[in-house]
């Protein structure tokens, strides 16, 4: 079941919260304090942080989405080039400030700009770099408090929708109303919101059947006739798929809990082979005898949830709810569940259930202590103390947010024990590059990476890639 899949094309924040919408640039322009005026290049662009240089070549110092601001010192000596640099570089925008180096912008900066397609920004004396770098902060700020409200408001609504009488179709049309787009359900053709051109229509109808199939990704994105498509896949192959002109950060999050929502409604409850295996139980008291050779998972969980969903969503019917809990067996690999914290045990086979059980009762104490949703019976030693899917989801979860290239600095910088200089010295970059990325790492973490206990944490997710 999905249980908010990491999104492929945009990614999640910390703790599972989209990512920061971008600054809009006529957010700036509109601005009067700033006295902000576009001179060249496109006048739409997304600024993600400010960044001041007088570098004839600040690109190595840029991670992209950047307004890079500058007094005319760095593109003095070739314009065409130092334009050409930013754009490879991803900057979003260049702000020039007049005086004291320039009375006014150079022509030939501005015609670079133009022919790179970089927007220019022309920024008045009166207006200190600071007083830019603080308007994006207070404008990134306001952009991430509106994107988190309209998400929450979302996930209320689906979840009052999936409580209607006719809970799929509303659920769809909910759906469809808070991403500002359409909706399907594959197979059996349910959709919900405007129809779609042709383009569009038949690349979801692709990315439906390929997330559907088995053995599929479980999530998967393209883009077709001006739409930006995802498709999910619930449970028994089936998929939901979006199709949105526009493509918002929190649009991920949203779909993820309305794809969470269709698994439990569209899910049929296995019966056939399980259902056997319970009477032959029941009958001869025999577990080998009655199961399948599994692997199977014994669980423990406590919650607030109705069981019967639960057991839904970790594909069984074979569960005993007790005061204070809930006790299942299934055969598919459980992961976390909303409302659930859940202790799983370490495959087994039908003759060793006992000991699986006893190991879903101390794993789900353990859970409890540690306030996680879901931990798994331990091996002896410390590598073992988490499962080997959990670290890898865990470390995906983490370090979601980070690029390949921060990824490696971080994982160098860390071996390297915090030396900038042998860092630089193995990847081959400047120290301050260095700097540059650990920075941003803390910033897109929300962590201190010179706390101890953030640098164990961070190089046992590295480790697990």
């Amino acid at each position: 079941m999905p249980t908010a899949p990491r999104d492929p094309e945009y990614g999640n924040g910390p703790a599972g919260e989209p990512l920061t919408p971008p600054v809009l640039l006529a957010s700036l322009l509109a601005d009067r304090e700033l006295g902000l005026r576009h001179l060249a290049g496109p006048a739409a662009a997304g600024v993600h942080g400010v960044h001041a240089s007088e570098m004839p070549d600040p690109s190595p110092y840029l991670l992209g989405g950047e307004l890079l601001l500058t007094a005319g010192a760095g593109p003095a000596e070739d314009p065409d080039g130092y334009v050409a640099r930013l754009a490879g570089a991803g900057a979003a925008a260049l702000g020039f400030g007049v005086a004291p180096v320039h009375e006014e912008v150079p022509a030939a900066l501005a015609e670079a700009c133009a022919r790179h397609g970089l927007p220019l920004l022309e920024v008045p004396p009166r207006t200190p770099f600071s007083a830019v770098a603080r308007a994006v902060g207070r404008l990134t700020a306001e952009a991430r408090t509106r994107e988190l409200r309209r998400t929450t408001e979302a996930q209320q609504a689906l979840a009052a929708a999936a409580a209607r009488p006719d809970p799929v179709p509303a659920v769809l049309a909910r759906l469809a109303a808070s991403l500002g787009g359409s909706v399907a359900l594959w197979p059996g053709g349910r959709t919900a919101g405007p129809e779609l051109p042709a383009p569009a229509r038949e690349a979801l109808s692709a990315l439906l059947a390929r997330v559907g199939r088995e053995g599929g990704p479980a999530t998967a994105t393209d883009r077709a006739g001006g739409h930006h498509l995802a498709a999910y896949a619930l449970a028994g192959r089936t998929a939901l798929g979006t199709a949105t002109p526009a493509r918002a950060p929190g649009d991920h999050t949203v779909a993820s809990v309305a794809a969470v929502l269709l698994t439990l409604l569209t899910a049929e409850r296995p019966a056939g082979a399980e259902a056997a295996a319970l009477t032959r139980l029941l009958l001869d008291g025999d577990p080998a005898a009655a199961l399948t050779a599994g692997p199977w998972y014994a669980v423990h969980a406590r919650g607030t949830g109705d069981p019967q969903a639960l057991a839904v969503a970790l594909g069984t019917v074979l569960l005993d709810p007790h005061e204070g809990g809930v006790r299942l067996l299934t055969d598919r690999e459980p992961g976390a569940q909303p409302g659930w914290r859940l202790g799983v045990s370490a495959p087994a086979a039908p003759d060793a259930l006992t000991a699986a059980d006893a190991q879903a009762g101390r794993a789900l104490q353990r859970a409890e202590a540690a306030r996680t949703p879901l931990a798994r019976h331990a091996d002896a030693g410390f590598a073992g103390l988490v499962g080997r899917a959990e670290a890898r989801a865990h470390a995906e979860a983490l370090l979601g947010p980070l690029s390949p290239a921060l990824r490696e600095t971080l994982r160098a910088w860390l071996a390297h024990h915090g030396s900038w200089d042998r860092t630089a010295a193995a990847l081959g970059i400047h120290r301050n590059t260095v700097r540059q990325r650990v920075a941003r790492c803390a910033v897109l973490l929300e962590r201190d990476p010179d706390d101890p206990d953030v640098r164990m944490e961070l190089w046992f997710a590295l480790r697990q890639e």
